[in-house]
């Protein structure tokens, strides 16, 4: 099998292996067909997309509605970067699930308005998919609601016509979309589960993502109901498109 590649953009050491490691357990590759980049430390490498199956892209501190003049240089470095390998990926429809950080990136490419309206703590959410959903088969045996876990500080509050919506949520109504047959992105995390996400809440408790006496109820928010079908999604994605 040719390997997927996972770009990446955690600086903090703890998080950025844990989810490396959820990517490999969910979407059940091993550690020789997915190849982590980490952007945050290293320029994006050529990827020629005719050796790979696929590019899953994780979550990260970054925020596209971020004002220019407070993103860092390796910020910008990085949204160039995507903004580069969109072109090339949207234009073969190339095979790209983008988790979080991933869905801003595609949403600037296709000129989504990404903002603060949808914010979401972290927390659990119900999702619901939308009628183009149940023909997709990235969300095959995916049933028509399921939780999922959330916590960002922006989101797309409107689709392009280039966009299909697959899944929404009542607190923020872009959760998952796809452009063309074969790109897609989500605003929750299908890799993630409780012990993945308690990493995270730990790892940025001084983020901004929620106030410091707030740490005992984000760690039970994620705990008051289970999530169990997200990662269904990530193995759908390689048995779709391994080669």
């Amino acid at each position: 099998m040719k390997p997927f590649v996972l770009l990446a953009t955690r600086a903090e050491d703890l998080p950025a292996d844990e989810e490396y490691a959820l990517f490999l357990r969910y979407s059940g590759l091993s550690p020789e067909q997915l190849i982590r980049v980490r952007l945050e430390s290293e320029r994006m490498p050529h990827l020629d997309l005719d050796e790979l199956p696929g590019i899953f892209v994780g979550g990260g501190p970054f925020n596209a509605s971020d004002p220019d003049e407070k993103k860092s240089a390796v910020q910008h470095r990085v949204e160039a970067e995507f903004q580069t390998l969109l072109d090339d990926v949207v234009a073969r429809d190339f095979p790209f699930l983008g988790a979080c950080y991933g869905i801003g990136t595609l949403g600037v490419h296709q000129g989504a308005t990404i903002d603060r309206t949808y914010r979401e703590l972290i927390s659990v959410v119900e999702l619901t998919l939308t009628e183009a959903a149940a023909s997709d088969p990235l969300l095959e045996g995916m049933p028509p609601s399921f939780n999922a876990f959330v916590g960002h500080k922006e989101a797309i509050s409107a689709l392009p016509p280039s966009a299909t919506l697959l899944a929404s949520s009542a607190t923020c109504p872009v959760q998952m979309f796809r452009v063309g047959t074969n790109v897609y992105a989500t605003q929750f995390h299908p890799e993630l589960d409780v012990d993945g996400i308690t990493t995270r809440i730990l790892a940025y408790a001084d983020h901004g993502y929620f106030a410091a006496h707030e740490l005992d109820l984000t760690l039970a928010a994620v705990r008051r109901a289970e999530v169990s079908h997200t990662s269904r999604i990530l193995r759908n994605f390689v048995q779709l498109y391994a080669r």
